[in-house]
């Protein structure tokens, strides 16, 4: 069979893949501009082009059919022209003709450790800070321990540098700067023991599973609310108080605003300087959005909640999905520099990365090389797919951040990606609603045996929610109301969990059935949506056991009268989501 590449479109080809090819993009884009920007792009994207557009309104037959005449007469053989990007400039030593370290400056005294030390500046404004200047200290702690961290540019002539102090004790500070006012600040500062509370930055433990800095166990029970940050106060505070209420410790959300089904409505606020009607200077940012965000990201770590940051995503009318390698290059950098600091901050580079066809593996290698050299806390660091995996062996990726590839397999998947070598995370497994896309109505019963299939088989999976609302307003774009039936008993799994010794490690022995945990200790067997009226089991006799009959729909546990061992059989409900608990004497 041939392989080789098709030298032009026809009406067979996806649509992605001509969108994908600017000369393509900009044919339909031209005919079809409302198309191009609507939030009903990414489902129609797999479809062909010819029934797309055969079945567009908003053109007469002849306009059809000139369209797809046009598409058809690319030349793939051809390369596209490249368009016209931005060149990097490196930063002009000549930037500033001022004294030496004359900028004002203060900087904290004392800090907690996991907390925020921060160094100010009062420095120029002229030009264009974002692009014209650099900052960067060398921060030297105890046993002669040396970080290089990234200052930036916080706009009225403010630079500021922000560095997550690990250890106690004392620690020491330099800038390096091409401005001449910001070169060559020294100081020191103090960090005394942890608050009550901070455990610091979570990381890998062991192979599979996760830990705060100071070493206490982190299980992530994950929501997504992609776009909560961007909907205004009065939802995002009603957010917040879901969050404070509910079951979850680590959060999806967006840094970009996004367009899509239910995502229809405008920020407030946007990373750059710019306008919805005017465009973006991609060489300014908003200093007022990023502190909003730092707020957001500062309350949900009171609540305890990790922020899992998605830098990219396709969903986008405003070109932040396109924008040249060096504006990208500069809008990670300045994330980094700017978010490193906070304790709860993940790293996802980004939401379904396949979805970007303008973006390579290069790219997406030189973001988290990025990522690598300016954040000296090391934060979780991953990337998201939509159908095709990246490699997730790569040695910058923290953990597997997975979406079901298989509309029905999704969280018995955990065993198999297991081989990554790494913590899975299934963030998404679809979601508990009632919407008409697949990935969007499936029932809090699956979504809650999703969590515990996962979970068994010793991943974490995450949560969504995208039932109907009047207002558009579903918690997996916008936050506000938890109304799903699923969160209450994944809180209960997540107790589950708490209680047991150690982590849930798979330890099946029996064919038809998942268990995790070791003998002798605790293990726990789920039968998920099959309905056993009794069970035989056979254990290694040295061991005694209680047992828990566990209903993790209707959140009761229940003590087996007596104890047991060896060779033994256990009365079950005969109804499904039942686990059982066996805890050794």
């Amino acid at each position: 069979m041939s392989t080789t590449a098709p030298a032009r479109f026809d009406e067979t080809t996806p649509l992605m893949r001509v969108l994908a090819d600017p000369r393509g993009h900009e044919i339909v884009q031209r005919a079809l501009p409302e198309l191009v920007g609507s939030s009903i792009l990414h489902t129609l994207h797999g479809f062909p082009i010819g029934r797309v557009v055969g079945t567009e309104e908003s053109l007469a037959p002849e306009q059809r059919s000139a369209l797809l005449a046009q598409v058809a007469a690319i030349d793939l053989t051809l390369t596209a022209p490249e368009p016209q990007r931005e060149r990097y400039t490196v930063p002009s030593a000549g930037y500033e003709s001022a004294p030496r370290a004359s900028a004002r400056a203060s900087h904290t005294a004392e800090v907690s450790l996991y907390g925020r030390f921060e160094l100010e500046l009062r420095g120029p404004s002229h030009g264009n800070p974002f692009v014209d200047v650099e900052l960067r200290a060398r921060i030297e702690g105890p046993g002669a321990r040396r970080w290089e961290v990234p200052g930036f540019y916080d706009g009225d002539g403010v630079y500021r540098l922000r560095y997550l102090p690990e250890e106690e004790g004392e620690y020491r500070f330099a800038t390096r700067s091409n401005a001449a006012s910001l070169d060559g600040h020294e100081g020191a500062f103090s960090v005394v023991p942890a608050a009550t509370g901070a455990h610091g930055p979570v990381r890998v433990r062991g192979t599979h599973h996760f830990a705060h800095a100071d070493g206490t166990v982190h299980r992530p029970i994950g929501t997504t609310a992609y776009v909560w940050n961007h909907q205004g106060d009065a939802l995002e505070e009603q957010t917040l108080r879901s969050l404070a209420n509910g079951p979850f410790n680590k959060i999806r959300m967006c840094v970009f605003p996004k367009a899509y089904l239910f995502n229809e409505n405008e920020p407030e606020r946007f990373p750059f300087v710019g306008s919805v009607e005017e465009g973006f200077d991609h060489q300014r940012f908003d200093p007022s959005s990023w502190r909003r965000l730092e707020h957001r990201i500062e309350q949900l770590g009171r609540l305890g909640i990790e922020a899992d940051l998605i830098l990219f995503h396709a969903y986008d009318r405003w070109g932040f999905s396109t924008m040249d390698p060096v504006a990208d290059d500069r809008y990670v950098a300045y994330a980094v520099a700017r978010l490193a600091s906070f304790a709860n901050v993940w790293w996802s580079l980004a939401n379904e990365y396949d979805l970007l066809p303008g973006k390579s593996e290069d790219d997406w290698e030189r973001f988290a090389g990025i990522i690598q050299r300016d954040d000296p806390s090391d934060h979780l660091r991953s990337i998201h797919n939509c159908r095709e995996f990246y490699d997730q062996t790569r040695p910058w990726i923290t953990h597997a951040s997975i979406q079901r590839q298989d509309i029905v397999k999704t969280a018995e998947m955990v065993t198999e990606w297991r081989r990554f070598g790494k913590p899975v995370v299934v963030d998404e497994c679809a979601y508990e609603g009632d919407i008409d896309q697949g990935w969007g109505n499936i029932t809090g019963e699956e979504m809650t045996r999703r969590f515990w299939e996962g979970a068994i088989r010793g991943g974490y999976v995450g949560h969504g929610e995208t039932y109907v609302h009047p207002d558009d307003v579903l918690w997996w774009a916008k936050g506000g109301e938890l109304r799903g039936t699923s969160p209450e008993r994944i809180g209960f799994l997540h107790r589950i969990m708490q209680e047991h010794p150690g982590d849930l490690e798979p330890s099946t022995v029996d064919w038809d059935i998942q268990r995790a945990g070791a003998e002798g200790a605790q293990l726990l067997y789920y039968f998920g949506f099959f309905q056993p009226s009794y069970r035989r089991f056979l254990l290694d006799p040295a061991h005694e056991y209680v047992i828990d009959v566990i209903d993790t729909w209707g959140m009761t546990i229940e003590r087996m009268e007596g104890s047991y061992r060896g060779r033994f059989r256990i009365d079950l409900p005969g109804r499904p989501y039942i686990a059982l608990r066996l805890t050794a004497i």
